[in-house]
């Protein structure tokens, strides 16, 4: 079916990677978004999108964009693009359930001619290793004969309004030089900024999963100077601006490591490496500094209130922020609850502010009830975890405001200068 002009597509889950991608489809080709929670479908066809990514007015733009819960409907698509996430368990292995789930749905459907591609992130391999055979399966088709697969690794930055899904370049790839040649013209169709076609499938998974790893390595060597700096008495973001002003220094800071992807793709590689008899270190080792990241801020936290001689049990704590990153409602993997499990296991009473965040999403997730606003002159410890705008207007006194006399302050994020607060990464 290599031809572009004729692509009706299916985007198989709608959250912050696939309504983006199918707004833009659904610009230029006949398109079906589904997603299995009907709550979503029913507010996106009353035209507001809870994750803020997308903008009422660009969501009315895509005029062949339809949305639906029943996966029985994208039996006219010819092309399935999958977003569903791919996280991992509790004990860091990744869980493909998602993945597998949405697989099983497109296999049922397949058609003699169809493409499927996947945009989740997973380790080199995983496409053509876990997710084709179950579209072989359930489709009773055969790979690269009677139907085809791609993968075009998302790059979507939740709550980024610069850096938008048409303005990044996009990695594509394919099973076959002409199925790879027809996913790359498809996607040239609605990214402006232009694609970067891949040999293979398993280098496009690959350069997807490196891209965060790189991070995740980088910011765990600059959180690992953060508790070296603060032994030796020296202002971290003081030294990060020093050494800022050579051109080709990483500009890195310190914090916590959550979200969708940083903290959860180094264990899709580690997991591939371990798998083939290599056991890789630096990746582990970046990963187990920015695990520990949350338990050390509450180390800091609880000697400063040892040092006025405050009582952390029983203390009143506000940590302001929980969504894994500064001004977006995405919780996934926000390593925030790191610092309310610490404290709540210091026996202390922890209220959690973010007017960011969806409360029952809130619950629902990680059992925590955000309150709708703090009280002044309550608490015995502030700690600002995420960067949020609201917080850095509300200016240091009312903050301030917010403690005890004496209460102690807390910025993890560097929203204030380092002699107004008690205590910085």
């Amino acid at each position: 079916m290599f031809d572009p002009a004729t692509a009706r597509i299916g985007i198989v889950g709608l959250g912050y990677v696939g309504l983006p991608l199918a707004v833009e489809f659904g610009k230029q080709f006949p398109t079906l978004g589904l997603d299995i929670n009907a709550a979503r479908i029913q507010e996106l066809q009353a035209g507001s999108d809870s994750t803020l990514e997308v903008e009422p007015e660009t969501l009315r733009e895509a005029h062949q964009l339809r949305y639906t819960s029943r996966a029985a409907d994208l039996t006219n698509c010819n092309v399935y693009i999958v977003t569903v996430p791919t996280p991992v368990d509790e004990y860091k292995r990744p869980d493909f359930s998602p993945l597998i789930g949405a697989s099983t749905t497109v296999g049922q459907i397949l058609k003699p001619g169809d493409v499927a591609i996947y945009e989740s992130t997973v380790y080199p391999g995983a496409t053509e290793e876990v997710c084709v055979p179950i579209l072989e399966r359930e489709s009773g088709l055969r790979f690269n004969v009677d139907f085809f697969a791609g993968y075009s690794p998302e790059r979507i930055n939740p709550g980024d309004k610069e850096h938008r899904l048409t303005t990044i370049r996009k990695i594509t790839s394919g099973s076959t030089p002409e199925a790879a040649e027809f996913v790359d013209a498809l996607y040239r169709r609605v990214i402006t900024a232009g694609t970067h076609r891949a040999s293979s499938i398993r280098v496009a998974e690959a350069a997807k999963v490196i891209e965060n790893t790189q991070r995740d390595v980088n910011i765990a060597l600059i959180n690992e100077l953060a508790m070296l700096f603060d032994r030796l008495g020296i202002d971290t973001e003081e030294v990060l601006r020093a050494s800022g002003t050579k051109w080709n220094f990483l500009p890195f800071r310190p914090g916590l490591v959550g979200g969708h992807c940083i903290g959860v793709d180094p264990y899709y590689l580690t997991h591939k490496a371990q798998e083939i008899g290599y056991h890789p270190e630096m990746i582990l080792a970046g990963r187990r500094i920015n695990d520990g990241m949350g338990a050390y801020i509450v180390q800091r936290v609880v000697k400063l209130m040892n040092q006025r001689r405050m009582a952390v049990r029983d203390a009143k704590i506000l940590i302001m922020g929980l969504t894994f990153k500064e001004n977006c409602p995405d919780l996934r993997n926000t390593r925030v609850v790191d610092v309310v499990q610490e404290f709540r296991d210091y026996h202390a009473r922890v209220d959690v502010y973010d007017p960011w965040v969806n409360p029952r999403e809130a619950q629902h997730e990680y059992g925590i009830d955000p309150i709708a606003e703090p009280q002044p002159g309550h608490y015995d410890a502030i700690i600002l975890a995420v960067a949020h705008r609201q917080f850095q207007e509300m200016g240091i006194e009312r903050l301030r405001a917010l403690g005890k006399p004496g209460a102690v302050l807390f910025d993890v994020k560097y929203l204030f200068p380092a002699t107004t607060v008690d205590g910085r990464l």
